[in-house]
């Protein structure tokens, strides 16, 4: 069975392939279909196979494992790689933004009306993508590839609002030709509302931020059932890429020796690392009970 780091990485290079293939394809219908909101739309395709890039460094290097220098491993690379992936899409939204303006003052041409059918396709094939990812982020605990899967859904927003556009410009025809412009400029703003959805929880990650009540009270109810242990009280959960450390207060009898209690925490810690694989690591602070 594959780990999370190796299912990541795996979920990462179907990202990669898959966002190439569409990045081309957008530009050339694009051009050739006389829309500029595709060609946003190829721009948009084209910052995701470079985030996609760093996020497949930032899991292979978040993985690697703790040494003297990283004692709590290597995953705090990972929200990094996230804040560098959220800068990938606030430059594409200014980019997109600004060539938008430029062409909504210049005439032009109206989009091609075969460049529809393609776009529907697109819209279609990248909210799998994002739900695909998205569903592998949450399984793997990966902020970065939830991020990857979000690039997925802004590039569907995008294409979205291509089509609506281009299906306007077509429609009504002369004095219209800049709707799909028009469109690739609410695209861009909605890419940099995304960049927000995503920045957000990776800063907490950062910042130690409290997210995890679901995990503490499932690791209560588990260590409740541990042979010696009384009650929990303090539980604090720290999460380093798709590994979480947990540190856990727990009572004993008052009466137990130093040794007894010790072997009571060890105990309840390898009992918690085995009924959570995700958790890398347990501190118990051990506290008479009253």
């Amino acid at each position: 069975m594959l780990t999370h780091e190796e299912q990541a990485v795996k979920t990462t290079y179907f990202s990669i392939v898959g966002n190439t293939i569409l990045a081309l394809a957008k530009g050339i219908i694009g051009y050739f279909g006389n829309s500029y909101a595709l060609i946003a739309d190829a721009i948009e395709s084209t910052t995701d196979i470079f985030s996609s890039l760093l996020v497949l460094f930032g899991l292979k290097y978040s993985s690697k494992p703790a040494d003297k220098n990283h004692p709590y491993g290597h995953g705090r690379a990972e929200p990094l790689v996230t804040f560098m992936v959220v800068g990938f899409l606030v430059a594409s939204a200014s980019i997109i933004a600004y060539e938008s303006i430029q062409n909504i003052r210049t005439p032009h041409e109206l989009p091609k009306s075969y460049t529809l059918i393609f776009l529907g396709g697109i819209i279609i094939i990248k909210e799998i993508f994002y739900r695909i990812v998205l569903a592998k982020s949450k399984q793997t605990n990966s902020s970065s590839l939830k991020a990857d899967a979000w690039h997925h859904r802004s590039d569907a927003i995008t294409s979205l609002t291509a089509f609506i556009g281009i299906l306007i410009a077509i429609t009504m025809g002369k004095g219209y030709e800049s709707a799909d412009d028009w469109a690739a400029l609410v695209a861009s703003f909605a890419i940099l509302f995304n960049s927000y959805l995503i920045f957000r929880p990776a800063l907490g990650e950062v910042m130690d931020e409290h997210f995890y009540d679901e995990l503490i009270d499932k690791i209560r109810i588990v260590s409740g059932k541990v042979n010696g242990v009384i009650n929990t009280e303090k539980c604090f959960v720290r999460k380093a890429g798709m590994r979480f450390f947990i540190d856990l207060h727990i009572e004993v009898n008052a009466d137990l020796t130093v040794k007894e209690g010790h072997e009571i925490a060890h105990r309840l810690k390898d009992h918690l690392l085995i009924e959570f694989p995700e958790v890398v690591d347990v501190l118990i602070h051990v506290e008479p009970d009253n």
